[in-house]
């Protein structure tokens, strides 16, 4: 099936909240896209239609399997954009996921393995997030998120699952990247802040920005 770029951007969002919060909410997907309730429920009921997804109200959207083919490849497209405008242009970190989802969208597969070819195969993108191989199997790692560890846990950060220019920036700032260390001083509160301490020294993070930080034991 050869999806347009509304069908592969609707996709790739669902597969994105799939991969953070298990279930994609239309609520979130008006969030993120920046569009009317009703233009959200139109398109899913379109994807629904061309067996891309199933709805159940107050439950959310899935892919089914058909539409997660797609959205694996619209996501192998878009990481390995990022890694040829990290790596090879020099892009900075934290903009270079904005660039490529512009790429993603004119990018054939068949570009893609050469652009996977001329990178050496990496395995992840520059946020430590799994690149799909071309048959779509995807390596799943046993990390979890920040937000969840107690005080007195050590981890390593693995990926950064939210990439929003905002969360990315912040965690430039604060120096947080995949294969940082850290150590959680203070589990998240009931004001949604927890506290760690990072080589630089010690930091308080949001809910929001601990919960987009996947994490496994630093004796892993």
């Amino acid at each position: 099936m050869i999806a347009s770029n509304a069908v592969e951007e609707y996709l790739e969002m669902i597969y994105r909240l799939e991969e953070e919060e298990g279930v994609a909410k239309t609520n979130k997907l008006v969030k993120i896209l920046g569009v009317a309730k009703g233009t959200v429920t139109n398109a899913v009921e379109r994807l629904e239609r061309l067996s891309l997804v199933t709805h159940s109200p107050y439950k959310g959207v899935r892919l089914t399997r058909k539409g997660r083919a797609i959205a694996l490849r619209v996501i192998r497209r878009h990481r390995l954009s990022e890694c040829l405008l990290t790596e090879i242009l020099k892009v900075e970190w934290e903009a270079a996921h904005e660039s490529a989802c512009l790429l993603e969208h004119s990018v054939t597969d068949e570009i893609a393995d050469k652009i996977e070819s001329v990178l050496r195969n990496p395995k992840t993108c520059p946020h430590g997030n799994p690149i799909p191989k071309s048959d779509g199997s995807l390596y799943e790692d046993a990390s979890q998120s920040l937000v969840d560890l107690g005080s007195g846990r050590r981890c390593v950060v693995t990926k950064i699952v939210n990439e929003s220019p905002a969360i990315l920036q912040n965690l430039k700032t604060l120096n947080i990247r995949p294969g940082t260390r850290v150590e959680v001083l203070e589990g998240c509160s009931a004001e949604g802040s927890m506290k760690i301490r990072l080589q630089e020294g010690e930091r308080r993070l949001s809910r929001e920005v601990a919960s987009s930080i996947r994490v496994r034991g630093a004796e892993e």
